[in-house]
């Protein structure tokens, strides 16, 4: 019984540790706040999908050219920014990660998001940005 109690406490002593997609995911939101549009480019896999939920550019994102056009434009008109991750949370089994993140990018404008990236074989899939305008981080 005290063998089992203190494994227990061990596990539950033993600190979290962030998984490949979580590093990944928090190098991809700076990049995006650095503007760094060949970084943000090239973490994509063939086909990736980018669901822009509100904002000046809601849409749904396809294709190596469109989602250049996109993130170029969010750079662009944000300018400098910087980035501040209010909380991450990452999903992982052998078939991929989700990581979910609630972020807010401070450049021209203050723009919250909830930010849901998908990753497969290191590569991301699909992504959800969804513009969260009323949220309390």
């Amino acid at each position: 019984m005290r063998i089992a109690l203190a494994a227990t406490a061990l596990l539950l002593a033993t600190p979290a540790f962030a998984g490949p997609a979580e590093e990944m995911s928090k190098s991809r939101i700076d990049a995006i706040a650095k503007g760094d549009v060949m970084t943000v480019q090239s973490a994509y896999a063939d086909g990736a999908t980018l669901h822009w939920v509100g904002g000046p550019l809601d849409g749904v994102y396809t294709g190596a050219d469109k989602l250049k056009t996109v993130w170029t434009k969010f750079s662009t008109a944000q300018g400098e920014q910087t980035a501040k991750v209010a909380s991450v949370s990452e999903a992982m089994n052998p078939k991929g990660s989700t990581v979910t993140a609630d972020v807010t990018f401070s450049g021209k404008n203050a723009v919250k998001v909830r930010y849901v990236m998908v990753w497969r074989e290191g590569k991301l899939a699909d992504e959800i940005w969804q513009v969260n305008p009323n949220a309390a981080y």
